[in-house]
């Protein structure tokens, strides 16, 4: 991606979550929503308990807390799995912790291995979630357990260095490991990313010593701990993606929360102090996403028909086993150009909003798009060659696959965590679904009787502001002595009408100065 791009950051904190926006010149390209307290999130470490072994599945399920046990595979265990149990037994009995980097590792299971040679019912282990619990399933785990820094990632039981395959120089490739194997600790494994090209040996070497830190200090108080329960959090979902996709071509990080606030200030002043500034707190009362633009985007981005170019749109349908995607010309259409040329421009803005929309609302598993019809090889290949390069951005492990002869190109997608997804689809608050509303003439006495209502149960409230549709604002505003100054005269109240375009015609709410509504 250029380096060119705007990028913009929009942090909503509220009491139940937290929502992130990414704008790339102010187009909404991604967007993460998790509740607040949330538990078994992608990289929390648990101390958990073998719950049953299943020999046919080479697998175990384990107890971690949540209501339905966790899946680790053979393969998940980590080659380090048995110097983990042993530090681990050390670690739970033993008064005096020995220090990390001082204890002799075992040797590495069979690859080929059987889980019942490993682990036994009711075993104590260290365990990360790789997946979060998604429909039906509890989380998916790991045993190779790793700690993610913004430029290193560290794993311990491990002494292997490992590059980024997006750091291309070999030269620099040679510079880091050396510079990695200098400075890292006995029995810990780094995992260099593409954030570290080119920095300096104090930085990597400040990272490693607080990661490492971060993981005794976890050691230290593993006796308090009585499975299963919580051994090491990843953090907060704000830092973390900013943590992850933060880069100094960053033009603005907002936020609306004083905490979230301090947090990511001192964050990217710690990597990047020159850039500090970019981090803002907004204090405004109306709703964040709303004063950039994001929710216009959001409501227009999710849900089944997505419009995307000269009338052009895409069908998004989900099932239990994958994701459909069919691709619409509309009444697009230019009487200079043939069906072929018009197919392709098509499709290669359609691969555009694909890409953007796998990213936006983190869909993955299986895709299946189903391209306009294309009759010339050249064309085909070069939608798969479009369509490649649009998702070279995408975190997300993914393997893309070339149209075939029936037009449909398949894409495979990494799932972590539940797919994003914004019901847009709203029932009418006037007729609440049943197709039919109260006369309007009737509404006006029904908001004045809630005034007085209002009034009469809270005596001390004289303050108040009246959200309404903007026609009804008019309709209560206009002339010297309108509705408004009737009702503030009236009931000698200090009254304010605000228009919401979102609202429904007979929609209103009251609330105090401070936006909390004042009747349910």
């Amino acid at each position: 991606m250029s380096d060119q791009t705007e990028k913009d950051l929009i942090i909503d904190v509220s009491k139940s979550e937290t929502a992130i926006a990414l704008l790339e010149n102010k187009i909404l390209t991604g967007l993460f929503k998790e509740k607040n307290n949330i538990q078994f999130a992608v990289g929390d470490i648990y101390l958990a308990k073998v719950k049953k072994i299943m020999p046919g599945l080479n697998a175990a399920f384990i107890n971690v807390g949540y209501e339905k046990d966790a899946f680790l595979h053979y393969l998940d265990l980590g080659p380090q799995i048995n110097s983990m149990a042993n530090y681990l037994q050390i670690a739970l009995s033993e008064q005096q912790l020995p220090p990390f980097h001082t204890f002799n590792p075992v040797g590495d299971i069979n690859k080929n291995g059987k889980i019942t040679d490993v682990l036994s019912q009711g075993q104590l282990m260290l365990v990360q979630i790789a997946k979060e619990p998604i429909s039906s399933k509890g989380p998916r785990l790991s045993s190779e357990l790793s700690i993610p820094g913004r430029n290193l990632v560290l794993i311990p039981f491990s002494n292997k260095i490992s590059i980024s395959q997006k750091i291309t120089s070999d030269e620099e490739k040679l510079r880091l490991k050396k510079l990695i194997k200098s400075i890292k600790p006995n029995n810990y494994g780094v995992i260099v990313r593409t954030a570290a090209k080119n920095k300096r040996v104090a930085t990597l070497d400040d990272e490693i010593r607080g990661l490492v830190e971060r993981w005794e200090t976890s050691l230290q108080n593993i006796k308090n701990l009585a499975a299963p329960q919580l051994f090491m959090g990843e953090l907060n979902r704000s830092a973390a993606i900013v943590r992850d996709i933060y880069n100094s071509s960053f033009n603005n990080i907002f936020v609306n929360d004083s905490i979230i606030y301090s947090q990511i200030k001192a964050y990217v002043e710690s990597i990047d102090p020159e850039k500090s500034k970019i981090v803002k707190l907004v204090t405004s009362k109306s709703p964040i996403f709303e004063q950039f633009g994001v929710d216009k985007q959001i409501h227009s981005s999710f849900g089944k028909t997505v419009t995307f170019k000269s009338g052009a749109y895409l069908i998004i349908e989900h099932t239990e086993a994958l994701h459909v995607i069919d691709v619409n010309s509309g009444n697009r259409s230019k009487k200079d150009q043939n069906q072929e040329i018009n197919a392709l421009e098509v499709n290669m803005s359609a691969a555009e909003e694909v890409a953007r929309q796998l990213k936006l609302r983190d869909m993955g598993g299986i895709i299946v798009i189903d391209f306009i019809d294309m009759t010339q090889g050249s064309n085909r290949n070069a939608l798969y060659e479009k369509m490649k390069f649009l998702m070279e951005s995408d975190q997300a492990k993914h393997t893309i696959l070339p149209l075939s002869k029936f037009g449909l190109m398949e894409i495979t997608r990494q799932r972590v965590r539940p797919e994003t997804d914004i019901d847009v689809v709203e029932k009418c608050p006037s007729c609440h679904g049943s197709g039919e509303i109260q006369s309007s003439i009737l509404l006006i006495d029904e908001i004045e009787n809630n005034l007085k209502y209002i009034l009469r149960e809270n005596p001390s409230l004289n303050s108040f502001i009246l959200k309404v549709h903007p026609y009804i604002e008019s309709h209560l505003t206009k002339n010297i002595f309108s509705i408004r100054y009737q009702w503030a005269r009236k009931y000698k109240v200090k009254l304010k009408v605000k228009a919401v375009a979102s609202f429904a015609m007979l929609e209103y709410r009251f609330t105090d100065q401070n936006e909390k509504d004042v009747l349910t």
